[in-house]
């Protein structure tokens, strides 16, 4: 009897702890209420950032103000620096540092500490992230309609960009990332690099065409991103290509790739091109979800929503974007050039990705910064499985004012145990991106990689 009696109250507690986790689980995972959605575009913008500055004033209010060129510019040219005449309001080196504790992310603090050289150039913030109405519109719809669903790995009830503008847990902010406006399509040339200690690299260079099929208007179903890219330099890579197809459910339908080895003169899938694998070219430095500061699936970590913060951020890196700016200024030894680099203060949100037990990373734990006026992750701090900080990535912005949209000019990954570093997205000697592209769909086809030139 006793042991009868004994199964049914843990029969009767499974049942309560289930239905509770049931309960969290579609607490967290359930769109906003209406009341809750009618802030925004009021004392929140239209995606969700808090509209009013802070109380010292150093963030400014949200305007929604596009900036504008000075002086020529047609699409097709580089965006030159619409402030010019800032100056910096203050530097932060080793030495002073511990004074602005508070403001600096765990890795800038050790970047910082490691590399006397190296320095932050603070300027005035300006809150120059916008996007087009229909962006504006399609989030609030988004706001009480978008889900997440299987644990996290998708996105339900979404159209267009920013499923979740006001986000309650750590996965709906990281897919306002990866789901963030970047257009609905885009041609790009950039070149990439790994620098050594003594500033000495080697220039490869990309062209890709990306389609964006969720920033569409109508429903896409399970397609998020198609890329194809090519690689054009140096010449014993030259021809290589890489086709990739990125959902908006990864448990569904896990990221699909296929390569095209110029010397092979074949397509095949590619393969595992996810999570920790190392991303080709790089040297180790990056992991694939590395790239874009952070893409694909979300399932080897729990992501925990940590707070929001003001913190300096990299931001209106229009230098470090110009034409009149040579690659070996940017690239010096062990940093970017910090006398081309832009910082602003900035409300971020925080999120903390720890490594489920059971499955496998080279990073044990996460914590990522996400700018709240553009959902895209501006600084990211990466620890090894000893729980020491290995490395840190940036992410420089833009507003590409044609459009208008916000997006990184380059990307860079420290690594903090030897020194060396990875950029991506140099363009100051290309050609510049193309958002008026509209690619057919036949063009992400494995079997168009052979024929595309």
């Amino acid at each position: 009897m006793k042991i009868k009696k004994n199964l049914e109250v843990i029969r009767n507690n499974s049942i309560l702890v289930l239905l509770l986790c049931a309960s969290t689980m579609q607490t967290s995972m359930a769109a906003v209420s209406e009341i809750e959605a009618a802030s925004l575009g009021k004392d929140l913008t239209p995606i969700g950032a808090v509209r009013a500055g802070n109380k010292d004033g150093s963030i400014p209010e949200w305007k929604n103000e596009t900036p504008k060129a000075i002086g020529s510019f047609s699409s097709g040219d580089h965006h030159p620096n619409p402030f010019p005449d800032d100056k910096p309001i203050f530097s932060i080196n080793s030495t002073n540092a511990s004074e602005y504790d508070s403001l600096l992310s765990e890795g800038h603090k050790l970047f910082l500490k490691n590399n006397p050289k190296f320095f932050l150039k603070v300027y005035q913030t300006r809150r120059t992230a916008t996007y087009p109405d229909n962006v504006y519109k399609t989030a609030k719809q988004n706001a009480v309609s978008a889900k997440l669903v299987d644990s996290g790995e998708g996105v339900d009830g979404s159209i267009g960009a920013v499923p979740f503008p006001i986000p309650k847990n750590g996965y709906e902010v990281m897919w306002n990332h990866k789901l963030r406006y970047r257009g609905k399509a885009v041609q790009t040339y950039a070149a990439s690099a790994v620098v050594n200690t003594k500033g000495t690299y080697s220039l490869m260079k990309v062209e890709a065409t990306l389609k964006f099929k969720f920033a569409s208007d109508k429903n896409n179903g399970n397609e998020a991103i198609n890329l194809v890219g090519k690689s054009t330099s140096p010449p014993r890579m030259a021809g290589n290509k890489l086709l990739v197809h990125e959902s908006i459910n990864s448990f569904d339908k896990p990221r699909q790739s296929w390569i095209y080895m110029a010397g092979q003169r074949r397509t095949r899938r590619a393969p595992d091109i996810s999570h920790d694998a190392p991303y080709p070219g790089t040297d180790g430095i990056v992991l694939v979800d590395n790239t874009d500061m952070f893409n694909g699936a979300l399932n080897r970590f729990e992501w925990k929503l940590i707070e929001k913060k003001e913190l300096l951020i990299p931001y209106n890196s229009y230098d470090l974007h110009s034409s009149e700016t040579e690659y070996e200024e940017i690239l010096q030894p062990r940093s970017l050039n910090p006398t081309l680099s832009r910082y602003e203060r900035h409300r971020v949100w925080v999120v903390e990705a720890t490594l489920k037990p059971g499955f496998r990373h080279r990073f044990s734990k996460r914590v990522f910064y996400i700018d709240e006026d553009s959902w895209q992750v501006a600084l990211v701090d990466q620890y090894d499985g000893r729980g020491e900080l290995f490395s840190f990535s940036e992410g420089h912005p833009i507003n590409y004012y044609e459009n208008p949209l916000f997006w990184y000019t380059l990307e860079v990954v420290y690594n903090l145990q030897d020194g060396r570093y990875y950029v991506s997205g140099l363009d100051n000697q290309e050609r510049m991106y193309d958002f008026s592209v509209n690619p057919r769909d036949t063009l992400f086809k494995p079997a168009s990689l052979a024929r595309m030139r």
